[in-house]
């Protein structure tokens, strides 16, 4: 056999190896995609929203009083369309805040439970558990709803640049960032499609498909914990609960869905 014929049978496995790994992976891809559409009229979402609900309306805290009267951007107690346009910059707080920071000030204010006691908590167990319920209980009055998120007001504006600059920002051990695995187009992991959050439609599959339930875990996954995955595979430091570099990522996200049809709470692998 000739150096040129080795050659040739050389580039020939290579294009049978990239087609055959193609075939696989969009076939796995098929797998996941009926798997979602088999589990999907079941979201447990559905219990912690009916749990969400109950703690929405029932006096708790040091002044048992409930959180009705919480203003989430629409006025005092509206839920519906609520999760469609945040983040965004409430003037009580002089901050821009997204869902869960915004419930901790409500939760702070009305009811008397400290800001501090959510943010120290674990995730899906005590005070975090109640947030993941009335979470649910909120976005999904936002489900099949436009995305409406403002950057008009400077502070909103800022948050956005920030959230971006966050977005490319390279570190840790590996030198990732978000855009690593979410600033182009065409990447996967673990053999699932990976959405291009800098796109309109990428981050309205991205940003619009969350807060959701995760199968694999079994828990009810806030938008806040979802960044802390992706900062823990980024091997990072976890950001602090409601921090301004979270609720900027969100921003950012949201701000690029703008117009796209909120699909949460979601139902994920």
């Amino acid at each position: 056999m000739t150096f040129s014929d080795s050659l040739r049978q050389y580039f020939f496995l290579t294009l049978l190896l990239i087609f055959s790994r193609t075939i696989y992976a969009q076939s796995a891809a098929d797998d996941i995609a009926k798997y979602r559409e088999m589990i999907a009229d079941g979201n447990p979402s559905e219990l912690y929203e009916m749990s969400g609900e109950e703690l929405w309306k029932k006096p708790g805290g040091p002044k048992q009083v409930s959180l009705e009267k919480c203003d989430l951007g629409l006025g005092p107690g509206v839920v519906e369309g609520a999760a469609a346009q945040l983040p965004k910059y409430f003037k009580d707080t002089n901050r821009v805040q997204d869902l869960e920071s915004r419930l901790m000030t409500c939760m702070e204010k009305l009811q008397g439970i400290p800001s501090q006691s959510i943010i120290d908590a674990k995730f899906g167990e005590g005070p975090k558990k109640d947030m993941d319920a009335i979470v649910a209980y909120v976005v999904t009055h936002s489900k099949g709803k436009k995305i409406n998120v403002s950057t008009a007001n400077p502070k909103e504006k800022a948050m956005y640049e920030m959230g971006k600059r966050a977005f490319y920002y390279e570190g840790g051990p590996f030198d990732f960032s978000c855009a690593s695995c979410h600033g182009s187009n065409g990447k996967r992991i673990r053999l699932q499609d990976l959405p291009n959050l800098t796109t309109h439609d990428g981050a309205v599959a991205g940003w619009g498909s969350w807060p959701a339930y995760r199968v694999s875990s079994g828990q009810f996954w806030t938008m806040q914990q979802r960044l802390n995955d992706c900062f823990r595979q980024q091997r990072f430091p976890y950001p602090i609960y409601g921090s301004d570099v979270t609720i900027a990522l969100s921003m950012y996200m949201a701000k690029n869905a703008n117009g796209g049809i909120i699909q949460t709470p979601g139902l994920k692998r």
